[in-house]
């Protein structure tokens, strides 16, 4: 018995144990048609059914946003990403700097999760100078997320280093940006990848004494 028992520990170890809840702690505001960029694609009355949408909240501080949304399946089209990569994904950008320096939190309907990435390219600010270069995957403590069929709320907020995201108002991703992200400045947005959702929804948290240039064309981020 102790002989497995030590071989269980074994497997166990390195194992992440799940966030705890909290309750968010940063206030964010619905973004009216007017605070809204969009900076890649259209959003036709509430749907958005093209393949490659971006947008941000032009008077935000870039350190919480909430996108609630029903998903409506995959696009009739679909576009790989600068990567190659043909994801089916939606997600909140947080200190959207430009195209080449932004925090993403992704939720992925191939692979039923949330992937938290900081993209970072110090100098760089078009699509055109960085392409898909500089991104760091972050690994945090998670908890499982539902599919994406059906309607959702994704929020995730900024707090010094650490970042909490939630899925239906439950902590489904806790951890810690890298140092580097500390020099990220910029508003907050969304982005969508080959899904489409009727947008419910989409909040900030507001600074009414910025507004961010709205780029479009090379500058946006694929």
């Amino acid at each position: 018995m102790k002989w497995l028992l030590a071989i269980l520990g074994a497997c166990g170890a390195g194992r992440m144990d799940p966030p705890a809840e909290r309750a968010s702690s940063i206030d964010v505001t619905p973004v009216t048609c007017e605070g809204l960029c969009v900076t890649r694609g259209a959003i036709a009355g509430q749907r958005i059914t093209e393949s490659t949408v971006r947008a941000i909240a032009r008077s935000s501080r870039g350190d919480a946003a909430l996108l609630a949304f029903r998903y409506l399946g995959p696009s009739a089209v679909t576009r790989e990403l600068a990567s190659g990569d043909a994801r089916h994904q939606l997600g909140l950008k947080l200190h959207a700097q430009d195209g080449c320096n932004v925090v993403y939190v992704m939720w992925r309907s191939d692979k039923t999760k949330l992937d938290v990435s900081v993209k970072l390219n110090p100098g760089k600010h078009t699509h055109l100078e960085c392409g898909a270069e500089g991104y760091t995957k972050v690994t945090g403590k998670t908890n499982p997320v539902p599919p994406l069929a059906g309607a959702h709320t994704l929020r995730a907020e900024l707090t010094g280093d650490e970042l909490t995201a939630w899925v239906d108002d439950r902590v489904a991703w806790r951890g810690e940006l890298p140092s580097s992200a500390r020099t990220l400045a910029g508003p907050s947005g969304f982005r969508t990848d080959n899904v489409e959702i009727l947008l419910q929804q989409f909040s900030a948290s507001p600074d009414a004494s910025v507004t961010a240039d709205c780029p479009t064309g090379s500058a946006v981020s694929d």
